[in-house]
């Protein structure tokens, strides 16, 4: 073939000399031999001393980030409680490896190591958006103190199954209970897991909140995307939801950002616009999100700040087996008592939690005067 193209080309140089018109360069054919494919080879995370470097994958909606670093090349490098140093958008950030947001304080950077790929994020608050990372992101960890959070992490570690009959009732299993303290009316705001996720206990939360004829759900979890996703169309949920009776807020655990306020105004809007009981408030698990959102409603009753503690602490109790007046949960009852004091900007009594409620709702929230007053009058005795 080569011998043949040279030929064609000598004849047509040969050719072009002996006429009178010129031959330019470029109206010759050129013959353009592709280059072979190269090998592409699944991405590794880059070893670096004393810890490894990995890039941002995928951003959750709660501002999560996963690296393509896995947890098996992470945990070749480090071990569970060793405190690592992030570099990420030349900041640097200091967290302990976890497998659990609980593990750590609220608002504190963690590196989690409990699924495929290695997650860095803040417990109740956006990682991404505070160090600007997004996709295509580089973050390099590197070892700063071994063990140096290992005694904090066995004190909050939690573990639990998702086997009905490891807990002691269907109540328990899906976390399911009415709110109570202060002048609460009784049954007539509940909390529970997602009824509508599809997991092993939707079912169980879906035939509890039939039972007691929940009329409105605020779910603090779905898009309308998701939760079609996962519903079941035979549900008792799913009838409240073609009925329109469900508001689906698809609320971030960051309770500092203007979209978690105005996903809040949103729902109670929601209980006001037609505030025939008993209403369930929901997000996956029903501890975080619906602890606060449901901490702020207790508040708002007049429940004491030993109540509103205990029945977020249910919810660790009930997953996990939590006992009162261990270490363990000491620990975690700090985020539900952080959380007032991050919202009302400064300590204060624990005899004023309504005030800070109130005016949290309404400086912050955006709710009226009067909304928060209707709201109080719908929920208590």
């Amino acid at each position: 073939m080569k011998k043949i193209f040279i030929l064609l080309l000598s004849f047509v140089l040969i050719f072009s000399s002996c006429t009178s018109t010129d031959v330019k360069v470029e109206d010759v054919p050129q013959i353009v031999v592709p280059a072979a494919p190269a090998e592409t080879a699944a991405p590794v995370a880059e070893e670096v001393e004393d810890g490894v470097s990995g890039t941002i994958v995928e951003v959750s909606k709660y501002g999560n980030t996963y690296l393509d670093t896995t947890t098996a090349e992470l945990l070749e490098a480090f071990e569970l409680g060793d405190v690592v140093e992030i570099n990420v958008n030349g900041e640097t950030v200091t967290a302990p490896v976890v497998t659990s947001y609980s593990d750590v304080d609220n608002g504190s950077p963690l590196v989690k190591v409990d699924g495929e790929n290695v997650e860095v994020a803040l417990s109740y608050a956006d990682f991404a958006n505070t160090y600007g990372a997004g996709v295509g992101t580089e973050m390099t960890l590197t070892l700063l103190e071994e063990g140096g959070y290992l005694a904090q992490y066995q004190v909050r570690h939690l573990e639990r199954t998702d086997v009905r009959e490891d807990y002691e009732s269907d109540e328990v299993f899906a976390n399911f209970r009415a709110l109570s303290g202060g002048n609460l009316q009784e049954n007539m705001i509940y909390r529970s897991c997602n009824p509508g996720l599809g997991d092993a206990r939707a079912p169980y939360a879906d035939e509890l909140a039939a039972e007691v004829g929940i009329r409105k759900v605020v779910n603090l979890a779905d898009s309308d995307d998701s939760l079609l996703m996962t519903i079941d169309p035979n549900s008792y949920y799913a009838t409240l939801y073609e009925n329109g009776d469900i508001v689906l807020l698809n609320m971030g655990v960051d309770y500092r950002t203007d979209d978690f306020k105005a996903k809040l105004k949103e729902g109670i809007e929601f209980i006001l616009s037609d505030p025939t009981g008993p209403v369930l408030i929901h997000c996956n698990e029903g501890k975080d999100r619906a602890g606060m959102v449901s901490a702020l409603i207790e508040a708002l009753a007049g429940a004491s700040m030993d109540e509103i503690v205990a029945d977020y602490m249910r919810s660790y109790e009930n997953y996990y087996g939590v006992e009162k007046g261990t270490e363990q949960y000491d620990a975690i009852s700090s985020i539900i008592t952080d959380f007032f004091t991050t919202i009302n900007g400064r300590p204060f009594p624990s005899d004023q939690v309504k005030t800070v409620a109130e005016v949290y709702l309404t400086s912050q929230v955006g709710l009226s005067e009067e909304q928060v007053a209707t709201l109080e009058a719908l929920i208590t005795k």
